[in-house]
């Protein structure tokens, strides 16, 4: 059987967790060593169920999501767009980044991780989660509360997008 290839980019404001989510998944690894990403880091996970050779990349942190440069974003198929909880102003920049690699891809489907979820109750979580809901983008496929300290529904997150990417 041959292994597919798909692109999938990490997108979301500096400091809320994109390569700690990245490096939970892959490597099964946490740090909370704070390492600022420069232009842009691509990982691999190969996947058995579906086939699928995942290309990660991560992809620096900007408030300015006009800064993204669009090459980093062209060609893929997925994202997932990421926010901290404990910071507000990351979640208010949700709805730009979608709407920014949807105008770059608009075929391909986004996933939202509500990130460091462990930092809230599952109240405020909740609430969150509520107030990101993006119903007017049909390719914004799923929205959860995500923690890369802990894993919680990290791995979901990544698999839930990859049987998206592979239709």
């Amino acid at each position: 059987m041959n292994m597919i290839s798909k692109k999938l980019c990490m997108i979301g404001d500096f400091g809320v967790g994109k390569t700690s989510l990245i490096r939970r998944y892959v490597d099964r690894q946490f740090s909370d060593q704070y390492l600022s990403t420069v232009g842009v880091k691509i990982s691999r996970k190969l996947m058995t169920d579906p086939p699928l050779q995942l290309l990660i990349w991560d992809i620096e942190g900007s408030t300015k999501f006009k800064a993204i440069a669009p090459a980093y974003l062209q060609g893929a198929k997925g994202a997932i767009v990421v926010a901290d909880v404990t910071r507000p102003e990351t979640i208010e920049h949700v709805s730009d980044h979608v709407d920014h690699f949807l105008t770059i891809n608009p075929q391909s489907f986004v996933a939202i991780a509500l990130n460091k979820a462990d930092l809230l109750k599952d109240e405020q979580v909740n609430e969150l989660i509520e107030s990101v809901q993006l119903a007017n983008s049909p390719q914004v496929i799923v929205t959860r509360s995500t923690s890369a300290k802990t894993g919680v529904s990290v791995d979901q997150v990544f698999e839930l997008l990859s049987q998206y990417l592979i239709q």
